[in-house]
C-alpha cells in the first residue's frame, strides 16, 4: 500500500468513578486520518479538516503526528509520510478528540508499514501524541479507542490493560453542549488530595461499577456510577448540569455523568428506543442554557479503530 485512511472512534473516559482508569469506546462520533508514503524523508501534516484552523500543522506540536514520530523512533524506522487529519467531532468536547486522532495515525502507520506490532506495544505511543493536549499520561481515551470496548487500567507502572465483559444490550446517549473545555484545564481544578472517606467511596464504586457490568446488574450499575473526585467541581463548569441530568434520569435512564473533562454527558439505557428518548430529553434541557448542542447514540463499540 501507498496510503491508507483510518477512522478511530471517539471514547467516554472516567465512566463515573473511574477517573483516569476507565473508558469504552463508541461507534460514533470519530476521527479519520489518512497517511501517504512520501520520497521527502519527513512528517508532514498537509492538510486538517473540521478544526478551524485551531490544530498545529507542525508535526512536533500535533497529537497525530508526535504519536506517529514516537512509533517510528522505537522502531528505528526513517520514512516519509504526508499526513491529512479529517477532525469527526468537537475539539475540547470530552469526547476523546485529542485520543482519537493519536490512535488514528499510530494504527494507520503500523498497517500501512507492515510492522504487525500488537495493540499493547501501541498504546505508549498513542499516549506520546495524547500528552499533547492533556499535559498528562493517561490511558482512559486512547486504549479504549484503539482497543475497543470497556477499558480498565489497572495501573500505570507498568501499565495494565483489562478489557471488561459487558451487557450485550447496553446504550449509551450522548450530549455535547457547544461550549469548550480543556482536558489539561479541567485537571488543574481538582483538588490534589482527598480524604479517606472519600477515596473508600470511590474506590467501592468503581468496584461495584465493574462487577454490575460482568453481572449484566443494572440496578448496581446505577448506584456505583457516583463519582466524587472529578463531577462534584467538573459540573460547574456545564451550563445546566443539573437540569440536564434530571432530564435523563426523569425519562429512565440508569445514571448519568461527565464524560471525561466535559461538557459532554453521557447515559446508560438499555434499549436504542430508551437511549433515543434519554438523548432527546438531555437536548431540550441543555436548549435552555447553550445556544447549540450536538447528539449522538451509540452501543459500546467493541472493535476500535478500523481501515476506511
Amino acid at each position: 500500500m501507498e496510503s491508507i485512511k483510518v477512522f478511530s472512534p471517539a471514547s467516554v473516559s472516567n465512566v463515573g468513578p473511574g477517573f483516569d482508569i476507565m473508558g469504552f469506546a463508541l461507534h460514533q462520533p470519530g476521527d479519520e486520518v489518512i497517511v501517504k508514503k512520501s520520497n521527502l524523508n519527513k512528517i508532514e501534516i498537509t492538510k486538517i479538516s473540521g478544526d478551524n484552523g485551531r490544530l498545529p500543522l507542525n508535526p512536533n506540536e500535533n497529537t497525530t503526528t508526535v504519536g506517529i514520530q514516537s512509533l517510528l523512533k522505537d522502531q528505528n524506522i526513517n520514512v516519509g509520510l504526508k499526513i491529512e487529519i479529517h477532525k469527526k467531532m468537537g475539539i475540547g468536547s470530552g469526547l476523546g478528540s485529542s485520543a482519537a486522532s493519536a490512535v488514528a495515525g499510530v494504527f494507520a502507520v503500523n498497517s500501512l508499514l507492515n510492522l504487525n506490532l500488537s495493540n499493547d506495544e501501541l498504546l505508549k505511543h498513542c499516549m506520546a501524541g495524547e500528552y499533547v493536549a492533556s499535559k498528562a499520561f493517561h490511558a482512559d481515551n486512547v486504549a479504549p479507542a484503539l482497543y475497543g470496548g470497556f477499558i480498565l487500567i489497572r495501573d500505570y507502572n507498568p501499565i495494565d490493560i483489562i478489557k471488561i465483559d459487558l451487557p450485550s444490550d447496553l446504550y449509551c446517549s450522548i450530549l455535547y453542549p457547544d461550549i469548550e473545555i480543556k482536558t489539561c484545564e479541567a485537571r488543574k481544578i481538582l483538588k490534589p488530595n482527598v480524604k479517606l472517606k472519600t477515596a473508600i467511596s470511590q474506590a467501592g464504586n468503581s468496584a461495584g461499577l465493574i462487577v454490575g457490568f460482568m453481572k449484566n446488574d443494572f440496578e448496581l450499575i446505577s448506584r456505583s456510577l457516583v463519582d466524587h473526585l472529578a463531577e462534584p467541581f467538573r459540573s460547574k463548569l456545564i451550563p445546566g448540569y443539573d437540569k440536564i441530568r434530571d432530564a435523563a434520569l426523569n425519562v429512565g435512564a440508569i445514571n448519568c455523568n461527565i464524560t471525561g473533562s466535559g461538557p459532554s454527558m453521557f447515559a446508560f439505557s438499555t434499549s436504542e428506543s430508551d437511549a433515543l428518548k434519554i438523548v432527546r430529553a438531555m437536548k431540550n434541557a441543555s436548549s435552555k442554557f447553550t445556544k447549540s448542542n450536538k447528539t449522538y447514540v451509540s452501543k459500546i463499540n467493541l472493535t476500535g479503530p478500523k481501515i476506511l
